[in-house]
């Protein structure tokens, strides 16, 4: 699920241009090394070549490292010398890609998603610090999913003379209009399950509050994560078995035909970058009820849905109250067209193009 947009955005750069996956990954039923090679005809993920390197994790963070870096060394070796790398999520990857710039003189191209320089979060150490700013310096280009993260890096000194904005990517073959009519309105919500950045409890109460005021609606709850048997429980608790149900992971078009199948979509995040579930609902034709959290408000207005404070589970609610009477009056066929003009594969895939013969 974590690898989610780095698939979509290789799957998109690979309508113009020759793509190579590499992924690194430890595991504890490997010995020390086990590489898969993925690399042509059938075994290629969508007809992409994937070199995936599997490496045993030691007790030593220091002899985990080596093996990683081992590993990447590993799955280099099986494909010809890159034109370009394009590396996401920082910071080690971005060392190797750096260690190739300086032997082989490769460009290289950085895709940041990680909510983590956002305030209040993980990016701290000196030495990871140091190195991370030594990586994003020597980028040909530095490339965020919103501006807020492309500003929440700059003010960790995180510098480079070529930063814009790379937007994630939503199939548009798959996520589609549905024609539906619910007897009962239908709210949908997609994330992680991981509460403290999705505040899902939050959202819960929210729920709670509409249902104290006999107003009308289902819930569906999709994900999973490591809070998901929490919030099944918060909401038995709270009493909306009968309002709220979990459907646990959903992928591919089983997520969009239940997605296409709901009134409007809600988030309720304490913190966030630009949530990919955002994009899919609207090309789905769904208003969003959102906070006002990270690069959303980027996407989101009163045109094609509505805005809260965080952690605020009353104004979360008057909002969904609000949208419950409200979605209606939002043309599906504008929100999908919004979305297919920037964020569809062909889209993102022709400004992947650009960047890669610019350099």
């Amino acid at each position: 699920m974590f690898g989610l947009f780095v698939q979509r955005h290789a799957e998109a750069a690979a309508l113009y241009n020759d793509i190579s996956v590499i992924y690194v990954h430890p595991d504890d039923n490997v010995n020390k090394y086990e590489i898969v090679n993925e690399s042509s005809g059938t075994d290629a993920i969508n007809h992409i070549s994937t070199i995936r390197v599997y490496y045993r994790k030691s007790k030593s963070k220091i002899v985990s490292i080596f093996r990683f870096f081992r590993a990447n060394k590993l799955a280099l070796k099986q494909l010809p010398r890159p034109d370009i790398i394009h590396v996401h999520v920082l910071t080690r990857l971005g060392v190797i890609a750096l260690w190739q710039k300086i032997v082989h003189g490769t460009p290289y191209i950085i895709t940041e998603h990680w909510s983590r320089y956002l305030p209040g979060n993980d990016f701290n150490g000196f030495f990871r610090k140091k190195l991370t700013k030594l990586v994003v310096r020597h980028a040909s280009v530095v490339t965020t999913v919103s501006e807020n993260l492309a500003q929440a890096m700059h003010n960790h000194g995180l510098n480079n003379h070529n930063y814009m904005v790379l937007p994630n990517v939503v199939d548009v073959n798959v996520f589609k209009i549905a024609p539906h009519q619910n007897a009962t309105p239908k709210i949908i919500h997609i994330s992680c399950f991981e509460d403290k950045s999705k505040n899902i409890n939050g959202l819960l109460e929210s729920l709670k509050l509409l249902k104290d005021k006999n107003i009308p609606y289902q819930a569906v709850l999709i994900g999973e994560g490591m809070d998901y048997d929490m919030m099944r429980q918060k909401a038995s608790d709270l009493q909306l078995n009968d309002r709220v149900s979990f459907t646990g992971l959903l992928q591919g078009q089983e997520l969009a035909d239940v997605l296409a199948n709901g009134d409007f979509l809600v988030l309720s995040s304490n913190y966030e970058n630009m949530p990919v579930v955002i994009i899919e609902a609207l090309a789905c034709g769904l208003p969003v009820v959102s906070t006002n959290v990270g690069g959303i408000s980027e996407i989101i207005n009163e045109s094609n849905g509505m805005l809260v404070p965080p952690r605020d589970v009353e104004k979360l609610a008057d909002a969904m109250r609000q949208m419950l009477s409200k979605y209606p009056d939002y043309d599906a066929n504008t929100l999908r067209d919004s979305i297919i003009k920037k964020f569809s594969n062909e889209s993102v895939g022709k400004l992947l193009n650009q960047i890669y013969k610019s350099l």
